[in-house]
């Protein structure tokens, strides 16, 4: 799987609340929640972000609570892949459950600017930065894991194996 986009850039410790904040749990339907993915983290991220944008992030990204919204936010929002130079282990999971690419690089979030666009490779983990042509190297996604972000997370995946 291999994504090209442009970076919307956060720091370290960006939590679930502000993935998508509380008061928007009342309703698991993710247009709805796309319309308030990161808005307290960037209030005009909802208006700004477009399908195939990346988020880059420095580390613990998705700390806090363990919610599944907030995976579903990001990627209902158009986001096609998180990177960040670490990722709060239940979001990391949740991520993958949901369908969201997400790739681990310490590296990545101090060579880049906001706006800037990279190319992904989720089976090599090469990571471009399309301003020099600089290639970092992030954790190849093992192919079981690709699996589930190719059905669109866990759940798309199990009813495909259990259907067949």
């Amino acid at each position: 799987m291999q994504f090209s986009g442009k970076i919307w850039k956060f720091g370290n410790d960006v939590n679930t609340d502000e993935i998508i904040p509380a008061r928007y749990l009342n309703t698991s339907d993710p247009a709805e929640l796309a319309k308030h993915c990161m808005e307290d983290a960037d209030p005009e991220f909802p208006e700004k972000v477009a399908a195939g944008d990346i988020i880059v992030a420095g580390s613990n990204f998705g700390c806090g609570s363990s919610r599944e919204h907030a995976p579903i936010a990001l990627k209902a929002a158009g986001v096609a892949c998180v990177i960040a130079g670490s990722f709060a282990r239940i979001f990391y999971r949740n991520a993958f459950n949901m369908g969201l690419p997400i790739l681990e690089c310490p590296d990545l979030a101090a060579g880049v600017e906001e706006g800037d666009t990279v190319s992904v490779s989720l089976d090599s983990g090469a990571i471009t930065i399309g301003k020099d042509g600089r290639v970092l190297q992030a954790e190849p996604v093992p192919p079981f894991m690709q699996a589930l972000l190719q059905e669109g997370g866990l759940m798309n995946y199990v009813k495909k194996k259990v259907g067949r």
